[in-house]
């Protein structure tokens, strides 16, 4: 299975959400944290992105997405 990684403008073409709003987001709990590339890179996996823009299609409460981010992160971290 490959993985893919979005680096922010893409990230930002995905969701729809400006910079600053993402990192808001993250802050609010209500978007995954960035992966470091590199000493100055940084994106998000593909299918993170995906589920959490799902999930607000679908109308999912705020409390609903904070407990995808968590889920996510933790299937991050079991996968490493």
């Amino acid at each position: 299975m490959a993985h893919k990684i979005l680096r922010l403008p893409a990230a930002k073409s995905e969701s729809g959400y400006s910079r600053s709003t993402i990192y808001l987001r993250i802050a609010q709990g209500l978007w995954t944290k960035q992966v470091s590339l590199g000493p100055r890179c940084v994106g998000w996996p593909a299918h993170e992105v995906a589920a959490l823009n799902a999930a607000r299609i679908a109308g999912k409460t705020d409390e609903e997405i904070r407990a995808l981010v968590v889920k996510l992160e933790a299937a991050r971290k079991a996968a490493s």
